[in-house]
C-alpha cells in the first residue's frame, strides 16, 4: 500500500516563494525506502525542519517527502562524542540531550531549528567558519537513500564521491536516512564574548583579519544603510566557550544547564510598512550606539540562537514574506565586491534589517559548498514585488565580476547560467548524481530552476527558463 498524499501549499520560512506540492509523510524508514521507486510523482524532495529559504525544499507540482517523523536519536559514544541521528533530527534535540553531558554542535547555523539531513544538505557553516570549516568536516559517514531505491553507506573511504557530492548536494543526491556526527567537548553552556565597533568597513575588515585567530566564534552586525565615512560601520562580536571555572553565582552550580528564558511570539503578521528605510535606519543607529566596546558572558542560545527566542519572527516581515540573500567573495576581491553591493544597496535605498558580515575558512570538498576562505556578507529583503528579484539579480552580476559565489540554501532567483559560472564542480556533480539517480528521481523546484542536474533537468533553455521566469513574475 503506498502512502498517503496530500496536496498542500506549503513555502520556506521566509514565506517567499509558496507553491503548491504533493506532500508525503513516511512513519518509518521502510516506507521511505520505498518511495524512490514506488513513489506515484515525477521526482521529490525531502523537506526537514522547514526552516530553509528559497524553493530548495519545495517541489512545485510535484512530491515533498516530509521527515518529520523520521528525526530519533540513534547512538551516541560518550567516550569520543559521537552522535547517530536520523536525517529528520533536529539540532535543538541533539543539544537539548547532550549539552547536560558537556558535548555541543561543532558547527551550528543561526537556528537551531534545522534538521540534521538538512544541514548536512546545505553544508551549513556557523561564526566559527574561519577556524573550524562547515558541517561536512565533522560528518563521519551517513546512509544515503538513492533514487534508485538503494542504501549506500558513504564517507571519505567508501562511496567518497557520493558522500562529497551530498554534504552541499542539497538533497539531489538522494535521502539522508542517518549520519554519525562528532560533537564538540565543552565545559559549560556560556559564551565569553567580546563586542568591538568598527566605524566602517575598512575598519571591520582589518579587526576581522588582526583578531579572528584569537577566536572560534566571530561575526559582524554591519549597517547596510549608513553612507560616507560610516559606510559599512559594524559590530563585531567574538567569542570561544567558556571555561567552567570562569563563572560564577547561579551559572557556576549548574555550568552545562543555563536558565530556561520564556519564548516570545510575533501573534500575527506585521503591516508590510513598518519595515522601511527610515524604521531600520532608526534601528541600525541604536544598535550601534549600544554596542561599544565591552567583553560579556552570555548563553549559548543568546550568542548562536537570538531569534530562536522570537516564535514566528518571520512574521515581522507581512504577509508576502522576505528574501535572504548571502554572498561569499574570496579574500582578493573581497573588498571590492562587498563595496559593490553594499553601494548599490544603499543606493536603492532597500533596507535589510538584518545584515551579518563573517570572516570564511577553507572549503570542506564538497562539491556544490558554498563557504570558500573569503568574508560573506548575509542580507534581508522584504518581498515588495518582482522588482526585488530584478535587483537581486544586479547584485549576481557584481557576484560574477569579483568572482563570488551564492548560497544555494539562500538562493530564489538565481539564473541557471549564473549557477553554472559560480560552481566550478557542477559538471562532476551531475555526473554522480547520474549514476545515484539515473531517473532523477530526487529534484526540487531550485534543481528544476537552476538545471542542476542538468539538460534532461531542464537546461538553460527549456524548464529551467520557465521556471525561472516564473520566479521572476512572482508567481512560484
Amino acid at each position: 500500500m503506498m502512502l498517503r498524499e496530500a496536496t498542500r501549499t506549503i513555502g520556506a520560512w521566509s514565506n517567499f516563494p509558496v507553491q503548491q506540492c504533493v506532500t508525503v509523510r513516511p512513519e518509518k524508514v521502510a516506507d521511505l525506502r520505498r518511495i524512490p521507486v514506488d513513489g506515484p510523482r515525477p521526482d521529490y524532495i525531502s523537506r526537514g525542519m522547514g526552516s530553509g529559504y528559497g524553493d530548495a525544499a519545495l517541489n512545485q507540482g510535484s512530491g515533498v517527502i516530509l521527515h518529520e517523523r523520521l528525526g530519533r536519536l540513534l547512538d551516541f559514544d560518550p567516550q569520543i562524542g559521537v552522535v547517530t541521528a536520523e536525517g529528520g533530527a533536529c539540532f535543538a534535540d541533539v543539544i537539548k540531550v547532550f549539552l547536560p553531558r558537556g558535548w555541543f554542535l561543532p558547527v551550528t547555523p543561526g537556528t537551531k531549528f534545522v534538521s540534521v539531513g538538512g544541514a548536512i544538505a546545505a553544508d551549513v557553516h556557523g561564526k566559527n567558519h574561519h577556524c573550524d570549516g562547515s558541517l561536512g568536516r565533522f560528518v563521519l559517514d551517513l546512509e544515503l537513500l538513492t533514487g534508485t531505491g538503494e542504501v549506500l553507506h558513504c564517507s571519505r573511504e567508501h562511496n567518497a564521491d557520493a558522500f562529497w557530492a551530498t554534504v552541499g548536494g542539497m538533497g539531489l543526491t538522494g535521502a539522508i536516512l542517518s549520519a554519525r556526527i562528532q560533537l564538540r567537548k565543552v565545559e559549560s553552556a556560556y559564551i565569553n564574548v567580546r563586542y568591538q565597533r568598527a566605524a566602517n568597513l575598512d575598519e571591520a575588515l582589518a579587526l576581522f583579519a588582526a583578531g579572528d585567530q584569537d577566536h572560534r566564534f566571530s561575526v559582524a552586525w554591519i549597517d547596510c544603510l549608513s553612507k560616507g565615512q560610516s559606510f559599512g560601520r559594524s559590530v563585531l562580536m567574538r567569542g570561544d566557550h567558556a571555561p567552567a571555572a570562569h563563572l560564577t553565582g547561579k551559572a557556576a552550580e549548574a555550568p552545562l544547564t543555563p536558565p530556561s528564558r520564556r519564548r516570545r511570539g510575533v501573534p500575527f503578521f506585521m503591516p508590510s510598512f513598518v519595515l522601511n528605510q527610515w524604521s531600520v535606519k532608526a534601528f541600525n543607529a541604536l544598535f550601534y550606539r549600544r554596542h561599544g566596546d565591552r567583553q560579556t558572558l552570555v548563553d549559548y542560545d543568546s550568542y548562536f540562537y537570538p531569534l530562536d527566542g522570537v516564535a514566528n519572527w518571520n512574521r515581522f516581515y507581512g504577509r508576502r514574506g522576505y528574501l535572504q540573500y548571502q554572498v561569499v567573495f574570496p579574500t582578493r576581491t573581497a573588498r571590492e565586491g562587498l563595496v559593490d553591493v553594499l553601494g548599490k544597496l544603499v543606493a536603492s535605498r532597500r533596507a535589510s534589517f538584518l545584515a551579518v558580515l563573517k570572516a570564511m575558512g577553507q572549503e570542506s570538498g564538497g562539491l556544490l559548498s558554498f563557504p570558500t576562505p573569503g568574508y560573506t556578507l548575509a542580507l534581508d529583503l522584504p518581498y515588495s514585488g518582482p522588482d526585488v528579484l530584478e535587483f537581486l539579480r544586479g547584485l549576481d552580476e557584481s557576484m560574477l565580476r569579483y568572482d563570488g559565489r551564492i548560497y544555494l540554501a539562500k538562493d530564489t532567483c538565481m539564473l541557471p547560467q549564473t549557477f553554472a559560472r559560480m560552481y566550478p564542480n557542477l559538471d562532476r556533480f551531475r555526473e554522480i548524481k547520474r549514476r545515484l539517480d539515473p531517473h532523477n528521481r530526487f529534484a526540487s523546484s531550485q534543481s528544476k530552476r537552476l538545471g542542476i542536474a542538468g539538460p534532461d533537468e531542464g537546461g538553460a533553455g527549456s524548464e529551467a527558463e520557465s521556471a525561472a521566469a516564473a520566479v521572476m513574475a512572482g508567481v512560484s
